[in-house]
């Protein structure tokens, strides 16, 4: 026996509900059930099938959206459970987890599927122009209450704020702006970077701490939640290293295959691309890796080929056929490194410091995955067609800002009337555009506030500002800049 038990990690407790004793199998299995209808019913998630992955404002729908790739990481994500599984055999009972291969399968899938949930319009582009924006905005001392105001919580605040991130927002998400009420365990599954948006990094945990995993207005529900899941604060939730894994083997190929989808790329010029890349990453394109059944030796060179020459016997979408081809080998390949990682690591896994990503171990198949990845950096990210598109989504969202930036301005008495019915004006329009429920989580959170009480209050509005464009999709973001305009 060792002195791991990751069922002790399967915390079902929820924050607004009552507190259970240590549940069997079957209570955790059905909690999680509970979580998976609650977060396949989340509005968050709905939002996805209009948000980009890589092309913003895509009407085909073939190109993947956010939730269309939520969906192949969910895949990868189940894939992974069953593969870790099956390396541990009899040993799974060693580490708490026998009997539990449904429970742990639910809680990575359901992460898996909402990991992005968090994400604006407009990609990680769009994660910038908000950072850019709230960065310019509070560089300027005007805009601060500064009365009475505590100069270290004024800089945290401000640090916090200017750095808009999409993994802390989907905290923000399931704890605030729609209460999911999910158990501890499936929310500390999504904390994919475990420090404050406050905090600088920390060099001993500099992997889990290189982005912010959730903002200061959500510091008490994670302190709690970290307690519920026996993970010390700033470590990770061990089964967050194999949903992190299902991500990065989905979007490695997902990219690219968009790319040639939307002939960006050709399908022969990609190979090319791929066999250079991989070289200059310090590849062997003639070793062999396994295939789908162990039994099957392949090298990239020999996949790529035989895929290639394959999918031009097809006489309908020969690109799908050639990336089905590749994708099973290299899947395979990529889930059974990243099952064999957390094996080998599962001690400093399971106590949540292991410090790196299961696939960035700088072996064969972190080589591999890091091929496509450059590929799609090199070829697809910085295309003509993205970047003009990203510019429009910059002069979208920062359009809205700008738009809605005079609440910022507001007396707290001014903004409080602005939040109760009365006559109509330019602010009570903007506020009435905003979602009723980002309204009471910012009513809520300034009930709990006790001192620096204006710092708090433009602390809060400036999340809710964030709020209301995060929530958005590519075409309502781009609907209501359009409105605002016309207003102008």
């Amino acid at each position: 026996m060792t002195d791991i038990n990751f069922k002790q990690k399967l915390n079902i407790n929820r924050p607004y509900g009552a507190q259970l004793d240590e549940p069997d199998w079957s209570a955790i299995e059905y909690a999680l059930e509970s979580d998976r209808g609650r977060i396949i019913n989340a509005p968050s998630l709905r939002r996805l099938q209009q948000k980009t992955q890589v092309f913003p404002l895509e009407r085909n729908a073939e190109v993947r959206s956010r939730l269309t790739h939520s969906l192949e990481v969910q895949q990868n994500g189940r894939y992974l459970v069953q593969t870790v599984y099956k390396k541990l055999a009899e040993k799974a009972a060693d580490y708490g987890l026998d009997g539990g291969l449904q429970a742990v399968t639910s809680l990575v899938e359901m992460a898996c599927l909402m990991h992005d949930i968090g994400n604006p319009p407009f990609g990680h582009f769009g994660e910038q122009v908000i950072s850019q924006w709230f960065a310019d905005y509070l560089s300027d001392d005007h805009h601060w209450p500064v009365n009475n105001a505590s100069a270290q919580l004024m800089s945290s605040m401000q640090r916090d704020l200017s750095r808009f991130e999409g993994n802390a927002q989907a905290i923000r998400l399931t704890a605030r702006l729609e209460r999911m009420n999910l158990s501890y365990a499936q929310t500390a599954a999504i904390l994919k970077y475990s420090r404050s948006n406050a905090e600088t990094p920390d060099k001993p945990l500099s992997y889990l701490h290189k982005k912010a995993g959730y903002y200061l207005s959500e510091h008490s529900f994670v302190t709690d939640m970290w307690q519920a899941v026996s993970v010390q604060p700033g470590h990770r939730y061990p089964l967050t290293y194999l949903m992190e894994a299902a991500d990065d083997i989905a979007y490695c190929l997902a990219d690219i295959e968009d790319a040639v989808e939307k002939g960006i790329l050709p399908l022969h010029y990609l190979i090319e691309l791929i066999l250079i890349a991989f070289k200059q990453l310090g590849g062997d394109l003639d070793k062999a890796f396994l295939g789908p059944h162990n039994d099957q030796l392949h090298s990239l060179q020999s996949v790529l080929d035989k895929a290639y020459r394959d999918s031009q016997q097809v006489a309908i979408n020969s690109n799908q056929s050639f990336f089905i081809k590749i994708r099973v080998p290299i899947i395979h390949y990529l889930v059974n490194h990243a099952a064999n990682q957390f094996v080998t690591n599962i001690k400093a896994i399971y106590h949540g410091h292991f410090n790196q990503a299961l696939l960035e171990d700088g072996s064969q198949a972190h080589r591999l995955l890091k091929t496509f990845k450059q590929v799609g950096y090199d070829h697809v990210y910085c295309h003509n067609e993205v970047q003009k598109l990203e510019l429009q989504g910059q002069q979208i969202i920062s359009g809205i800002l700008n738009h809605n930036a005079s609440l910022l301005n507001l007396a707290f008495d001014d903004f409080q009337r602005l939040l109760k019915p009365g006559k109509l004006s330019a602010h009570r329009l903007l506020i009435n555009r905003m979602d009723p429920n980002h309204l009471k989580a910012y009513q809520l959170a300034m009930q709990d506030v006790d001192d620096n009480h204006e710092l708090w209050d433009f602390y809060h509005r400036c999340r809710l500002l964030q709020d209301h464009i995060s929530a958005m999709t590519d075409h309502s973001a781009y609907d209501e800049y359009r409105l605002l305009k016309v207003s102008d």
